[in-house]
């Protein structure tokens, strides 16, 4: 899908066809419109190959020969459950968002491999103050608001955590076990996106690949406190992710100790019957009491009893 949008007298609307100082939005492109960003747009075939790879990491390259420039930044995302190894639950991850500035078009591009929420948040006016031929601002308008998405999510899954924590605490379900390790697994993809995200960003605010202007100063430095805002959330979520799930793993070891003990002694005590029986059931004389079957019974049942009270004397039960 290819849409095209364009700012006149200050209101950003929907064109028909690429125009200078207009916005491209590419969504999962056909191979025909693969081709046709290549022939009528005049992308680099590299930087369209890029674009199209979905395990792309966030960079910033450059083509000397065109000045085109390709930046690539990740984009947070719910995963549909029938897509995770473990439907019904929730896990996040990223995937990557490029923008093309094309200086001999005067066009800035956006491809995308799936619907990205913060290019539909700009498609439908949810942003205020955009203007497509001021591309800088916009590139950095979306880095902005990817980095709130970043925030939300972050926010979305300590709440999510803490719910399932409380649960965890009543009933070590397997289900919930699981949902940790989604969590922590989200947490990575987040931590390694965020600081491969802002190493870009870095880049770009040297002015040597993109035009930076002063009056994009203060944006930029909103996205940076957001992004670093963003990174040190993930690590904190995570630290305390793998401590609880270190403190969940000690009292599971811990509980199937408890019930390994207490069958052993169990086993041990039910086993001293079966020894004394088995001395009256075979053929051996001189037995005490061999005549009635009350002794043998008694005498297990004492000896057991003693057992009984001297693994509790040891507070082995505690």
């Amino acid at each position: 899908m290819i849409e095209f949008f364009k700012t006149t007298d200050g209101i950003t609307s929907r064109i028909d066809q690429p125009d200078p100082g207009c916005w491209v939005n590419i969504i999962d492109p056909t191979p025909d419109e693969r081709i046709w960003m290549v022939d009528q747009l005049g992308i680099v075939p590299e930087f369209v190959q890029s674009s199209l790879d979905d395990e792309e990491r966030s960079h910033v390259d450059f083509d000397d020969d065109t000045g085109q420039v390709l930046i690539i930044v990740d984009c947070p995302f719910i995963e549909d459950s029938d897509e995770t190894e473990h439907p019904g639950i929730v896990q996040y991850d990223t995937h990557p968002l490029s923008v093309l500035f094309l200086k001999e078009q005067d066009l800035i591009v956006t491809v995308s491999l799936r619907e990205n929420e913060t290019v539909t948040a700009f498609e439908q006016g949810r942003v205020r103050n955009i203007n497509t031929h001021q591309r800088t601002r916009l590139l950095l308008q979306m880095m902005l608001r990817i980095s709130q998405r970043y925030l939300a999510y972050l926010r979305n899954i300590d709440r999510q955590f803490n719910d399932n924590e409380r649960v965890l605490r009543k009933t070590m379900s397997n289900t919930e076990l699981i949902k940790m390790l989604g969590f922590e697994k989200s947490l990575v993809y987040f931590s390694v996106s965020l600081k491969s995200t802002e190493a870009t960003l870095t880049r770009v605010s040297s002015g040597r690949f993109i035009n930076l202007y002063e009056e994009d100063r203060d944006l930029l430095d909103d996205v940076f406190i957001e992004l670093r805002q963003a990174t040190e959330m993930c690590t904190i979520y995570t630290g305390i992710l793998n401590g609880t799930m270190d403190t969940f793993g000690s009292v599971i070891s811990n509980n199937l100790n408890l019930t390994m003990r207490t069958l052993t002694i169990i086993t041990v005590v039910l086993s001293i019957p079966t020894m004394v029986f088995s001395f009256y059931g075979m053929n051996v004389g001189d037995l005490p009491f061999s005549v009635s079957w009350l002794f043998p019974l008694v005498l297990s049942a004492v000896v057991g009893f003693i057992v009984f009270l001297f693994f509790r004397k040891s507070k082995i039960f505690k």
